[in-house]
């Protein structure tokens, strides 16, 4: 059945960031949005159990380290003591003990460490795995409206780039921030037990720390949020011209499209740099800070050294906390804007999760309509076809109504043509019969039922449907015709095509029904992939036909063949066909003529000739010839 068309870590070498070019903004529900993601984590409570454990294992190797190799430093120093004294030399087994001891404390941080990144990896993957897979399912439960008020490229960035940033926070963001906290608090312990004076000393680097990274976080929001709507502009920008690249081709609009580039390419610049440099001098102004505590420490210790109120190698573990001290915090103060960038990112993934679905009203009906829905949804109940719209109004927008009051009957195995000018509303009756969309008000009847107590897919299982905009996928020509039965066999495929007349064609080329079209299904002609939705709606074997425009793509010659297959198709089966070229249509059993949403005239081929009225315009207009 044919179907309609189709970010390197920043700053001190922190090991979470932003990778250039994701879009980045200010959540507006920080709390709740991180509220969401973590109700995902709440599903591998064992696996964050298991990861807090190992980083705080691992933490707890690194925060001890400083503490052994002061001890080191002493035992060095005595034995200097003791050789200027003469009375001894250096204790090298107590020296080869605490080097053993370092040793093992260094190797299990790296296997602690190596441990935490393998569980985290797997935890993020099956998270954005989960998240990708219900955004994927999710396109296809929200109606169609949706995508007229958002651009594809949107949608596609809350799969890539906004789950990307929820992955990239769940694989090293989040342990390292834990991490970061249990490191401070390990550091501040050892060293409130060395020094309460250095340590009070060092902690003043916290308030200072935290004010200028507020201030700085502060006034870089607002550019980074520029950053996320000028890349959006020129995501979509991009998208329209490689999606349209022969038409910018054939109208010489290369020189507008790099100008327009140009323009969203420059507010990009401008945000992004603003953006980045505000987020760039974080880490130098809490280096600047954490060095000028270092200074003190060092001036400080010094003199608690020569008063005999430390050792020199407790002096050198407490500078080496310090120096420590500072990396933790600029981690957490990188995780500030990582945590805000991953809210903004999780707010609109969730926001697209919570999205309305298209409704399926079955569950709201009789028992007896729910029996049918069921029916229906498996295709065990055959549509006899007749269908009845009962004045129907509809339209895209409440302010714009663009079928108004429509009302028509049609019996099982008719053969309907919806003729008239362009936005007459021929095609939004088709849209409007697949519940595509649903009826503003009167409602559509099959077989004598509202079509809203069919489930959706059901009813659609029911129709057959081809386009003018052939829509063909990267696989074989036989998966292409397949795809509108599934489990059909070769020889049904091959019947199909034949129906179709494809198969003569299809036969000429070197690998036959294996043959794959590309992408851009562009290696086959614009005629040969109308057949081939042809074939695959023949296959599909609906109760209801729906062709729009179904061969206007192919020559006359072929349009005759495809007409008598597509005749023989038709039999016993209610079809609707929209047509523009008027002599396709002339055996229709009625013909409908809209203008502006209403029928303005009904009947056969030959009544409506005879009328007069605006069908006759309609079909003359087809031998004007303008001098």
């Amino acid at each position: 059945m044919q179907q309609g068309k189709k970010e390197k870590n920043q700053g001190g070498g922190m090991s979470f960031g932003r990778r250039p070019g994701m879009p980045v903004e200010k959540a507006q529900d920080f709390k709740g949005a991180m509220r969401q993601l973590f109700t995902y984590l709440g599903a591998e409570k064992g696996v964050m159990a298991a990861t807090a454990v190992v980083a705080v294992a691992a933490t707890v190797m690194g925060v001890l380290a400083p503490r052994v190799l002061g001890t080191a430093t002493d035992e060095i120093v005595s034995g200097f003591m003791r050789i200027s004294q003469g009375v001894g030399g250096f204790d090298w087994d107590a020296i080869g003990q605490i080097m053993l001891i370092m040793v093992g404390l260094h190797s299990l941080n790296i296997i602690f460490n190596y441990v935490q990144g393998y569980i985290m990896a797997g935890l993020s993957m099956r998270i954005t795995y989960k998240l990708r897979t219900q955004i994927s399912e999710k396109i296809h439960r929200l109606p169609l409206k949706y995508f007229d008020k958002n651009s594809h490229g949107d949608v596609l960035s809350r799969i890539t780039n906004d789950v990307d940033t929820l992955s990239n926070t769940l694989n090293s963001g989040l342990s390292q921030a834990l991490m970061s906290a249990v490191q401070v608090a390990g550091i501040i312990i050892m060293m409130l037990s060395m020094s309460l004076p250095l340590t009070l000393v060092a902690m003043t680097i916290l308030p200072l720390s935290g004010i200028c990274m507020g201030i700085i976080v502060k006034k870089s929001q607002k550019y980074f949020k520029a950053q996320q709507e000028n890349l959006g502009k020129l995501n979509g920008h991009i998208e329209e011209m490689f999606t349209s690249h022969v038409i910018v081709k054939a109208f010489n609009g290369e020189k507008n499209s790099v100008s327009e580039f140009d323009k969203h390419n420059q507010r990009l610049y401008h945000a992004g740099w603003k953006a980045n440099f505000l987020s760039g001098i974080m880490m130098p102004i809490i280096n600047f800070i954490s060095n000028l505590g270092y200074v003190a420490i060092v001036v400080i210790g010094g003199a608690f050294a020569l008063s005999g109120r430390m050792t020199i190698g407790g002096i050198q573990a407490f500078i080496q906390y310090t120096r420590q001290f500072g990396h933790p915090v600029s981690q957490l103060a990188g995780a500030a804007s990582v945590f805000q960038q991953t809210a903004a990112a999780a707010e609109r993934v969730f926001a697209f999760l919570s999205e309305g679905e298209e409704e399926e009203t079955a569950e709201a009906s009789p028992p007896h309509l729910r029996e049918l829905f069921e029916k229906s949804s498996t295709k065990t109940l055959a549509f006899e076809g007749r269908v009845a719209f009962e004045n129907v109004f509809f339209g895209y927008t409440d302010d714009k109504i663009v079928i108004r009051d429509f009302t028509a009957a049609v019996e099982p195995g008719q053969k309907i043509a919806i003729v008239g000018h362009t936005g007459a509303g021929k095609t939004t009756i088709v849209k409007l019969l697949m519940r595509f969309y649903d009826v503003t008000s009167g409602k559509i009847l099959v077989d004598g039922v509202d079509i809203r107590d069919y489930s959706r897919d059901g009813l659609r299982s029911h129709f057959g449907m081809v386009l003018q905009d052939t829509w063909l996928f990267n696989g074989s020509i036989a998966d292409n015709i397949r795809y509108g039965r599934l489990n059909a066999t070769d020889e049904e495929v091959k019947n199909a095509a034949k129906a179709a007349q494809a198969h003569h064609f299809i036969r000429t080329f070197p690998d036959s029904y294996k043959m794959q079209i590309n992408e851009e299904a562009d290696n086959i002609s614009a005629g040969q992939k109308q057949l081939l939705t042809i074939a695959r709606t023949i296959l599909a074997d609906p109760d209801i036909l729906i062709l729009d425009e179904a061969t206007s793509n192919v020559d006359t010659r072929t349009e005759v063949q495809i007409q008598r297959a597509m005749d023989n198709l038709m039999k016993g089966r209610t079809c609707f066909v929209i047509a523009h070229r008027l002599s396709t249509i002339r055996s229709a059993d009625m013909i409908l003529v809209m203008h502006e949403g209403d029928i303005v005239e009904q009947g056969t081929h030959e009544s409506l000739l005879t009328s007069g009225g605006v069908y006759t315009r309609l079909y003359n207009s087809q031998f004007d010839v303008v001098e």
